[in-house]
């Protein structure tokens, strides 16, 4: 992770020098089960990394200084992933009630998902690799698919399932910057061994590297 962070910094095009006390190396101080580091250059730019199981994250922009603390922001700002529906396809020799894919049409598991019909309960259950199929005991009507990837926090306004679509649905997931965080204003903050980094999703803390 250090090494990395440390690459991205001799590549990054040069800004106007900053003054904090708050500028250097820093690694996130969280369990053994997650990764990540965040650098804050003295030209005025920021690069972050976080690894934690399936989830990974990555960010790069400008910080500001805000009395005692510096404030990030994304640059140039991400743009987060989409759902979107698409052309049904066969999966080994059968087309699925629900597939999610790729743009490339590999499939996704675990996206959550709830599929209500024409009578009766919906279910709730999620994907596999090869989409999620109607038991061949339910006669029912799929009328509409609600989607949430968990991981990313990707959702899309609920399917409705057409006479056209035969109760089937395909659904694209478009990455576009899948995993960019969009830093807006989120404030490090000075801590006793390092910093704390103050984001919507909660706090962070890391420790301060020594200088090599």
């Amino acid at each position: 992770m250090r090494t990395l962070l440390l690459a991205a910094a001799l590549i990054a095009a040069p800004a106007a020098a900053q003054d904090s006390p708050l500028v250097g190396e820093y690694s996130l101080a969280e369990g053994p089960d997650v990764g990540g580091g965040l650098l804050i250059r003295g030209d005025g730019r920021f690069q972050y990394m976080l690894a934690a199981g399936a989830l990974d994250e990555r960010a790069e922009g400008r910080w500001e200084a805000r009395g005692d603390t510096i404030c990030l922001t994304t640059d140039p700002k991400p743009v987060s992933p989409t759902m979107e529906k698409g052309a049904l396809i066969e999966v080994e020799g059968s087309i699925p009630t629900l597939l999610v894919t790729w743009p490339n049409g590999r499939g996704i598991p675990g996206v959550d998902f709830t599929i209500g019909f024409d009578r009766g309960d919906p279910i709730e259950d999620y994907t596999q690799t090869d989409g999620w199929t109607m038991p061949d005991d339910d006669n029912r009507i799929p009328r509409w698919v609600e989607l949430r990837e968990a991981i990313y926090d990707i959702t899309a306004p609920r399917f409705e399932l057409t006479e056209a679509d035969g109760g089937k649905l395909r659904a694209i997931i478009v990455p576009n910057d899948i995993g960019v965080v969009d830093f807006d204003g989120a404030c490090l903050e000075k801590t006793d061994r390092g910093a704390t980094l103050r984001r919507v999703e909660g706090e962070m803390r890391f420790v301060k590297l020594d200088p090599e």
